[in-house]
């Protein structure tokens, strides 16, 4: 191969940037001398001289040109004069195209062959589409290829070749042309027996052009191989354009010819081991494609494998490689591996001698599930990672198949039954990352992957292996969990996997499911209609019907049964019918039951464990002196049992061993313990007459049972009562609680116009809602029959406050302004100057009252008489203290209860403020809202309203199309409140000496008051919110651990009756913060904020707000800090003041003032409160 480098440096270099060869690239040819070149490097340097200094004249001849053309127009105000010159510029350029191709036609010396072909490039590269017509480019094609053809003159060749270039760029179409005159085989011809680099290189650049419009000519013609043959000869720049060209043959291989493209493996199996990214991606999508479409073919497969394509994917997904891929080329390698265990046996032996377990492993640890449990199964058009990884450990496991007699096993079967070890190894890596991901908070599709392997794994394994494997893991409680699945596909699983284990260790396991509630689950699913006696954790296990499993839509995803079985091609479609038949999942429990289960002594219905039926006994004990203590006057004998039985508890649950999560969530603890913590308070339909009374109980048993389980800590000890019921609490937690991720619906941006409330411009789509009023409702009118557009992401409240003045009859308007004149007057008469001079400082009294911090070094001396010097000592007296004062106030008029009300009641449904504010109030009456006859809470959005009735139905599949299509009736009605009349006794003397006794009392008020006041749907959530509240109180515990212990050293060393300052030196174990951290839940909320814009507007489910403001420290830090960013830092301005709808159409937002703060140096912090304190009333951002 000679070398023309020198020669073609110096001239390259006297050409425009756009006339050298591969010139888009910048890169050079090598500059290596040749004595064979000498001679034609001098006899053309003369030549060379005039063709660069008339390439140059004309350049710039036609660069001044034509700006003084463009300046003539430029400064005309007329369209016909830009017409005009480009009219003129296509006329001249067509004229000089056929002058030069008439010239090329004719037999011309070298010379003027240079000279013509110099003057075609600099035409090619300054005229404009409509200069070169379809068919001067067919007259063009045969004379450049018989040009580039030439043998003699090398730089005719490289001309003739840039031109071919050039025209491609030009006109689109000239591939095509240039493919009839057979110019692929020309160009392929001089990359099969290079002579000159340079000529090579500019072949190169003309075929990724041709390949781009004709790819499935360049493969006929030998394309891949022309290219690929000298690579190494290339610099890196261009080797990039000969992959270029590689790739964009492969996006159109035909399987007819696969010998075209399989002779090209062992080259492109090489260069996955270069260092350069962008070369090893190419590399990585030309297997990719061929791999696609030779995938049905085992023969080719196995002679894929022998050039150690294995091998090299397995070191680029690898941990330890140096190549970072980007994220589609990596699941697309991922992919291969899929289709080559799925059809290679060679592949598929390989993968196991390379340990392939580990390499998975190491993917399913450092990946982070929140950008791969997304509700559909394509991610920018590729398959998800994860999904993926889930296709290829399915495929490394043999297909379950129904015995037959006679049957020949398969090779993969085969294989593992000849190496258990191996089998073993895969099983003891995966197994435990397996249950990880599954209890993380997946969606379907990857929880049913997940337990797809685990089936087969437990299938394929031997007795003694299965027993080992068992072990790594707490598998029947992960089995437990897998019941309360909704799903159908989901629980066959977990059935077929149950019918395995008990048909090869029928007597290991039987108690292990007892225990953990695997055979309560089981049960649940024989008798779906029976209640279980409210079950916890199993009750309402019910299979979905047909209806539902018609309703997944093709936005969704596709049926499990089709998602990881990749015997079906890509672009076949991906859904069918269900595999599963009606009663499948029955049919198989009971098969179960009746093959393992009936044959032994145990009743689910009865309780099937000694231990759950102990802890029932003591959770019903407990349940019923609380509610004996609620009816009638507390005693110190009641609080003595109700405190030696909860110690009796206590000691039953720190045997950490001997309970199960089943047992502790089915035994009703919880609820007996937040029923005690709060007195009942948080029991639906319990009347509170006496709020006062209320909150001083539930301090003083917060006093007690936080003590009882501090002081049973041991410093020695690791784990102490304390952290053991958290860590009991938070495994209840994940195993109870069904909170939904939904798929974020704002995906798709679009500008829309929101009517209601604010009429404003949005950038993500509207719900349609036609508002009806409820029949029967005669105070107040109807609104406009048409429907409207809503902002889905604002909350109720703000849709009620625009509808409310647009339905209120003027009837209502006249007797509620009446009303207020007459309560104005009364008011007026009722009430003397000294009664309101005396109102803020009893207000004032309570606010401090309630702010108390807890610190005992600035008690009372009042506080004495209710130190604990026993679990229930002075219980009588207190009682008797806090009955005086609840006798003389009443509930209604308490200011305390105004700051923290119970939310259980209905807003609005209790007048709390005094007489003599009465003009505070809202005259007009508040709207309820309806949708599907289930009334919508106010605090929440319209779009989560309707997630929240869409998860109740169909926990898994919510279909977009038909969220933001359907037109939502809402019925709407006049909110009827009941006011209690307030007893007539002077207040004002009674309050200022209530407040004062209050004071001594409430330590703990301002953490205890809202412990059990949310916005979360009490009666929906369940035993949810039973552990989410104990989990509240216990952390509140943790947190005034210290002032909790010391209270009673300190309150004896004030009061004298101790005077050794050694005592009150006290060590109190703490229980670490992330115990309190619930990873299941943290994963979930990742998984809700992967899509920014659904954060920032408020698209998110209902139960990630209320749980974030509620009980923020079950989130991780980083979570609550990415949650906060995009929460309150996200969202971009929006106009949020109401606008009519005569100007809607006009300007969206106002032009924001600019105001200028003054900043002192040395009060930096001070100036900045002051600017925060200056702006924080208004909602408006600065």
């Amino acid at each position: 191969m000679a070398n023309r480098g020198q020669k073609r440096t110096e001239a390259v270099d006297g050409l425009p940037a756009d006339k050298r060869a591969c010139s888009s690239l910048e890169f050079r040819p090598s500059s290596s001398n040749s004595s064979a070149q000498t001679p034609m490097s001098s006899a053309h340097e003369a030549q060379d001289a005039d063709m660069d200094t008339s390439s140059s004249t004309s350049g710039s001849t036609r660069s001044e040109g034509d700006g003084e053309k463009e300046s003539a127009y430029g400064s005309c105000d007329s369209d016909n004069s830009i017409h005009d010159y480009y009219r003129h510029r296509s006329m001249s350029d067509q004229s000089k195209f056929k002058k030069v191709l008439s010239s090329l036609s004719e037999e011309v010396e070298e010379s003027g062959q240079l000279a013509l072909l110099t003057e075609l490039c600099e035409l090619l590269s300054f005229c404009t589409d409509s200069s070169l017509s379809s068919l001067m480019v067919d007259s063009f094609s045969p004379v450049l290829v018989r040009q580039a053809r030439h043998e003699s003159n090398p730089d005719i060749m490289l001309l003739a070749i840039r031109a071919i270039t050039y025209l491609c760029d030009v006109n689109p179409r000239s591939s095509g042309f240039l493919v009839r005159h057979d110019a692929v085989p020309a160009l392929c011809q001089r990359l099969m027996a290079i002579e000159y680099l340079d000529v090579a290189e500019q072949c190169l650049q003309a075929l990724e052009k041709i390949s781009r419009e004709q790819p499935l000519a360049c493969l006929q013609s030998g394309a891949i191989m022309a290219v690929l043959s000298y690579i190494d000869f290339f610099s890196t720049s261009v080797q990039r354009v000969a992959l270029s060209t590689v790739v964009n043959i492969c996006k159109k291989l035909s399987c007819e010819s696969p010998p075209l493209f399989m002779e090209a493996v062992p080259i492109l199996c090489n260069l996955l081991q270069y260092e350069d990214r962008q070369l090893v991606e190419s590399v990585a999508t030309c297997l990719i494609r061929i791999g696609e479409q030779v995938y049905c073919s085992p023969e080719m497969l196995d002679g894929i494998c022998k050039h150690g394509l294995v091998q090299h994917i397995l070191h680029l997904i690898g941990l330890n490689s140096r190549t970072t891929l980007c994220q589609p080329t990596y699941i697309g390698l991922i992919g291969l591996l899929v289709k080559l265990a799925a059809g290679s046996i060679v592949a598929f032996r390989t993968l196991f001698e390379l340990n392939i377990s580990n390499t998975v492993k190491d993917m399913l640890s450092t990946y982070d599930l929140s950008h791969g449990t997304v509700y559909v199964s394509m991610v920018d058009g590729h398959h998800s990672q994860i999904h993926e990884v889930l296709k290829l450990l399915n495929e490394l496991l043999p297909a379950i198949t129904e015995e037959q007699d006679g049957e020949q096993k398969s090779d993969k079967e085969l294989f593992l039954l000849s190496h258990p070890d191996t089998l073993q190894k895969f099983g003891v890596d995966l197994l435990p990352i397996l249950i990880q991901v599954v209890n993380s908070g997946v969606n379907l599709l990857i929880c049913y992957g997940c337990l797809s392997v685990i089936n087969k794994l437990v299938r394929f394994s031997s007795s003694g292996a299965l027993h080992s494997l068992l072990q790594t893991a707490n598998f029947s409680s992960f089995l437990a969990g897998v019941f309360t699945r909704k799903d159908r596909h989901v629980i066959i699983l977990a059935l077929r996997i149950v019918d395995t284990i008990m048909l090869k260790l029928p007597h290991v396991y039987l108690n292990s499911f007892v225990k953990e509630g695997v055979l309560f689950a089981i049960y649940a699913l024989l008798s779906p209609d029976k209640d279980l006696k409210h079950s916890p954790v199993f009750d309402g296990i019910k299979m979905e019907n047909d209806a539902t499993l018609r309703s997944v839509t093709r936005d969704v995803h596709r049926c499990p049964c089709f998602t990881f079985d990749t015997g079906q091609s890509a672009r076949s479609p991906e859904y069918g019918t269900c595999k599963l038949q009606k009663d499948t999942v029955q049919n198989l429990a009971k098969h179960i039951w009746h093959a393992y289960f009936e044959t032994e002594s145990v009743n689910p219905e009865k309780g099937v464990t000694d231990i759950l039926q102990k802890l029932r006994t003591l959770s019903s004990a407990l349940t019923a002196l609380v509610n004996k203590s609620f009816e009638e006057a507390t005693s110190s004998q009641q609080e003595t049992e109700i405190y030696d039985l909860l110690h009796h508890i206590m000691s039953e649950l720190n045997d950490k061993d001997s309970i199960s999560t089943f047992e502790f969530v089915e035994s009703g603890i919880i609820k007996a313990l937040v029923n005690y913590l709060s007195n009942g308070r948080h029991i639906v339909g319990r009347e509170n007459n006496n709020a006062v009374n209320n909150l001083c109980i539930m301090e003083k048993r917060f006093d007690v049972f936080g003590r009882l389980l501090l002081s049973c800590a041991n410093t020695a000890q690791e784990e102490f009562p304390l952290l053991i019921l958290v860590r009991r609490l938070q495994s209840a937690l994940s195993s109870v609680e069904n909170f939904p991720v939904i798929s974020s619906h704002t995906s798709r941006r679009r500008n829309s116009y929101a009517t209601v409330p604010y009429g404003r411009c949005t950038s993500y789509p509207c719900l349609k809602v036609q508002f009806v009023r409820e029949k029967g409702e005669v105070s107040l009118r109807d609104y406009a029959d048409d429907v409207v557009n809503v902002d889905p992401f604002v909350s109720l409240e703000e849709i009620e406050g625009y509808l409310r003045p647009r339905v209120i009859n003027g009837k209502t308007k006249i007797l509620r302004s009446e009303s207020k004149d007459s309560k104005e007057k009364d008011s007026s008469s009722s009430h003397s100057p000294s009664d309101s001079s005396t109102c803020p400082a009893k207000s004032t009294d309570v606010i401090q009252s309630t702010e108390m911090l807890v610190d005992f070094h600035k008690l009372q001396d009042k506080e004495s008489n209710l130190v604990l010097s026993s679990p229930a000592a002075d219980t009588s007296s207190s009682s008797q203290r806090i009955m005086e004062s609840a006798d003389v106030a009443d509930v209604q008029t308490d200011p305390l209860e105004q700051k923290d009300h119970d939310p259980l009641q209905e807003d609005g449904g209790t007048n709390l403020d005094h007489p003599g504010c009465s003009d505070c109030e809202d005259t007009s009456p508040k709207l309820l809202f309806y949708l599907d006859g289930q009334q919508l809470n106010c605090k929440l959005t319209l779009y989560q309203s309707i997630l929240n009735l869409q998860t109740e139905t169909d926990h898994d599949n919510i279909s977009s199309p038909s969220l933001w299509n359907r037109i939502y009736k809402l019925t709407y009605r006049r909110h009827v409140t009941t006011r209690a009349r307030n007893p007539k006794h002077s207040h004002d003397e009674a309050q200022c000496s209530l407040s004062s006794k209050r004071a001594s009392f409430f330590q703990y008020t301002p953490y205890i008051s809202p412990m059990f006041a949310s916005e979360v749907d009490l009666e929906k959530l369940g035993p949810t919110y039973d552990i989410l509240s104990l989990l509240k109180s216990l952390e509140g515990i943790n947190r005034l651990r210290f002032h909790l212990m010391s209270r009673e050293r300190t309150c004896a060393f004030a009061e004298g009756r101790t005077d050794d300052l050694d005592k009150l030196n006290l060590a109190v174990s703490e229980v670490p913060q992330n115990e309190f951290v619930n990873k299941k839940l943290t994963e979930k909320l990742e998984q809700q904020m992967r899509d920014p814009m659904a954060v920032s507007v408020g698209a998110m489910p209902a139960w990630c707000t209320q749980l974030m403001a509620w009980c923020p420290f079950l989130f991780g830090f980083e979570a609550r800090c990415k949650y906060f960013h995009l929460a309150a830092l996200g969202r971009s301005p929006v106009q949020t003041h109401s606008m009519s709808h005569g100007n809607a159409g006009g300007s969206g937002a106002r032009q924001q003032s600019r105001r200028k703060i003054l900043v002192h140096r040395n009060k930096i912090l001070e100036s900045a409160a002051q600017m925060k304190e200056l702006h924080a009333p208004s909602k408006g951002s600065f």
